[in-house]
């Protein structure tokens, strides 16, 4: 089989970067994938794929055009359903091929399966994609590859053999056993007494049993002659050997050596064909349809979703209408009643590419950190994005900066733990990275935070990679514009702040000045905590 992937473009290896732990789980990449799939071995394919980040334009733009094929037809996601059980299976028969102690006529056996399967995927694939209008080159160079093989002669004679085969095969149904037993009535030998070519059913079983004991004075048949004994059991020695089944599969290879004779002659002809290389498709199938069909409930439910366009000019430009988070997505998708769902603008340009994001608690400031960095996530792993319309210049890494764990802080303390991983972060971004820092350096005192938060803005601005740092310290995002002026750098540091209105968060996001004394007024007055509105409860008639 060609080398060839449904997720790189031919000549083009991985180079991309590896999210951090903290990273997949600030991003609830865990999460994503148990619903995407209910298979742990599903889901560790579907994260694998996500978590190596792919900056090359041609790589994104390779992937999204694979996705958009297969999410526009669910009826090729169907068909191609049903072949990747047809390909688990043929993953299994890999493994027992390089099993040493197999028999001839298992080995044998297994070859035609995996023949067989060769024959029914290329079959299928070859009729499912012609049945449909293709336009990505991956889907296109596979449909040209399955279409080679299956108009070359030799094929359909491959095809001819392996169903007469096949047919010869699947005649044995069962095998009848005789075992002999010692003068403690414990099993020491058996030998098989007849192949046959129907399958033995419960009924059938139980009536020869209660015929043989009521025809019979002492249920003891007396006499018979079984076919190629062999001991159970060895007293006295211990091996890695399985007596019963060695025994088994050679009394099977000499019972059955006409039909053994013809398979060896048969599959000769066909050395040079396997059907193992198909396998490697198995992982970015599930990827992509596990990935559409998700997506096709969601538009189901009329979340928005878009096919991201990818800026490719060398700037770090984005441009985003109607951004959620994909959590909320998943939310509607598992409630009763619909998630309520709110769209917000969003950019990253020259003038816009650091923020310091401020608003009250509870008004959406991590729910849009992490939207921002799920949209490029899912963008650059070639999928449709949670959004309107996106428009993006790749990243490199995301890199994230979350509260931690509390078991993580014991050695190093809250404030030595955030401070490592800042300086971590910083060893290891680029100014084509994207940088999330949440609530960081809230866990220590207003006075140590500050002062530590202005000299990591400060080395944002000199770094000049994209970010969002959302955070309680509206001091801090006071003092964009003199950081601008002091720090050079290519990317200007804004003020981003979350909107709220009469006491009532309305989860929008502006650019604009903090404002942190005015949303404290209007939870006090919300939950009539102003002085005039205390005294009034003290004296309650003046």
């Amino acid at each position: 089989m060609p080398d060839f992937s449904l997720l790189y473009p031919k000549g083009v290896k991985p180079s991309g970067k590896t999210l951090s732990d903290d990273a997949v789980n600030d991003l609830s990449v865990e999460l994503i994938c148990e619903k995407l799939s209910g298979e742990l071995f599903e889901q560790n394919i579907i994260r694998n794929i996500m978590i190596n980040i792919e900056k090359d334009p041609r790589v994104i733009s390779y992937r999204r055009d694979v996705f958009d094929d297969l999410y526009r037809f669910p009826d090729l996601r169907e068909r191609i359903k049903g072949l990747l059980e047809e390909l688990a299976y043929l993953k299994d028969l890999e493994k027992a091929t390089k099993d040493p102690t197999a028999s001839p006529v298992w080995q044998l056996v297994n070859r035609l399966h995996e023949l067989d399967i060769y024959v029914t995927c290329i079959s299928e694939i070859h009729k499912s994609l012609q049945d449909h209008d293709i336009r990505s080159d991956g889907l296109l160079q596979l449909k040209e590859f399955v279409g080679s093989v299956y108009n070359e002669n030799g094929f359909e004679h491959l095809h001819n053999d392996i169903k007469e085969l096949v047919g010869e095969v699947s005649q044995v149904k069962s095998l009848s056993l005789g075992v002999n037993l010692d003068n403690r009535l414990m099993p020491v030998e058996v030998g098989i007494l007849a192949i046959n070519d129907k399958q033995f059913t419960r009924p059938g079983l139980l009536n020869k049993f209660l015929d043989f004991s009521s025809n019979k004075k002492n249920g003891i048949h007396i006499g018979t002659d079984v076919n190629g004994m062999t001991k159970i059991h060895t007293v006295g020695k211990v091996t890695g050997d399985d007596p019963l089944m060695n025994n088994l599969s050679r009394v099977v290879t000499e019972m059955l050596a006409s039909t053994v004779k013809q398979l060896k002659s048969k599959l000769a002809k066909y050395t040079n064909v396997s059907g193992y290389g198909l396998i490697k498709m198995i992982p970015e199938f599930i990827f992509y349809i596990r990935w559409a069909d998700f997506m096709q409930q969601l538009m189901d439910k009329n979340v928005p979703l878009c096919k991201p366009e990818i800026i490719d000019d060398g700037s770090r430009d984005t441009y985003v209408k109607g951004l959620y988070n994909f959590k909320l997505a998943i939310r509607r998708m598992t409630q009763s009643k619909d998630e309520e769902i709110i769209l917000n603008g969003f950019e990253f340009t020259r003038e816009h590419g650091i923020y310091i994001m401020t608003g009250p608690n509870r008004g959406g400031k991590t729910t849009f950190t992490q939207a921002v960095g799920l949209m490029f996530l899912m963008a650059q792993c070639g999928i449709y994005v949670p959004a309107e319309s996106a428009r993006l210049a790749p990243v490199d890494c995301i890199y994230t900066h979350f509260p931690a764990d509390e078991n993580k802080t014991v050695d190093l303390g809250r404030l030595g733990e955030e401070s490592q991983r800042m300086s971590e972060i910083f060893s290891e971004a680029t100014n084509e990275s994207l940088l999330l820092f949440n609530e960081s350096l809230a866990t220590t005192s207003f006075a140590e935070g500050l002062y530590i938060a202005k000299d990591v803005v400060r080395a944002l601005r000199y770094l000049g990679a994209r970010t969002i740092f959302n955070t309680h310290m509206h001091e801090l995002a006071m003092s964009c514009n003199e950081v601008n002026k002091q720090i050079e750098g290519d990317l200007d540091i804004a003020s981003l702040i979350t909107g709220i209105h009469e006491g009532k968060r309305s989860y929008k996001i502006f650019i604009a000045p903090p404002e942190g004394v005015s949303y404290a007024q209007d939870i006090a007055k919300k939950y009539g905590v102003t002085f005039d509105q205390l005294s009034e409860r003290i004296h309650p008639n003046g």
